[in-house]
């Protein structure tokens, strides 16, 4: 398993690789974040803002989501993976986003998560994204990484993921970090094809001398 020690230094080199990694779902607010992101579930980022360009003309607030008939938001959601699902409870978030916090969203990830559709993901990118409140976000990526580097067991759920990397990370360091990691699992350490060879942290990396063991 990995070190406290070893995390630091994989923590420099994701700085160094990636220094300008950011959220790129692409927003403008804490609500279309909030929609973004959860559109984003088992989909990429590429495919929501190709979906979210047109969206967040014709939708601009709450309200307006609730304007339509289900049928019509399923329609302009199409594209995306569990459409059906995501418009409904973009629906039922606005309702409530209007009835109890007047159509504003909370910084408050605990009240987030009580939202039909926000799990602690989404609430976390939401949170330091939208409010700069240190979080830290474990998606596909940041699992990944975690667990190929020997950051976490295979087994782990991704809570203790999230639990690990925040007990070695300093706070202030949680939202970058998110980022950093997610860009290098996205670029750099794919599911598919990652690239260990090249990568600075194979010295410290179970899964990638593994992998390198069976090429050699």
């Amino acid at each position: 398993m990995l070190t406290k020690k070893q995390w630091e230094i994989c923590l420099e080199e994701f700085g160094r690789m990636f220094p300008d990694a950011h959220c790129e779902l692409v927003h403008e607010n804490a609500f279309e974040l909030l929609v973004a992101t959860l559109l984003s579930a088992q989909c990429t980022d590429v495919l929501v803002n190709r979906v979210t360009a047109d969206l967040f003309k014709k939708y601009k607030k709450p309200e307006d989501y609730l304007a339509v008939e289900i049928e019509e938001l399923q329609n302009d959601i199409r594209s995306i993976g569990l459409y059906r699902n995501k418009a409904k409870n973009i629906q039922a978030l606005s309702a409530i986003l209007i009835e109890k916090f007047n159509g504003e969203v909370p910084g408050d990830r605990d009240v987030l998560t009580t939202f039909p559709g926000v799990g602690r993901k989404t609430a976390n990118v939401v949170v330091s994204n939208a409010f700069g409140i240190p979080a830290l976000a474990v998606d596909t990526h940041v699992e990944r990484v975690a667990k190929r580097l020997g950051m976490n067991r295979w087994k782990d759920s991704p809570l203790m993921v999230e639990e690990k990397i925040m007990r070695w990370t300093p706070m202030e360091k949680w939202t970058d970090t998110h980022h950093q990691i997610i860009f290098f699992g996205r670029y750099h350490c794919k599911a598919q094809n990652p690239a260990c060879g090249e990568c600075p942290l194979l010295p410290l990396c179970r899964e990638g001398k593994k992998r390198m063991k069976g090429i050699a």
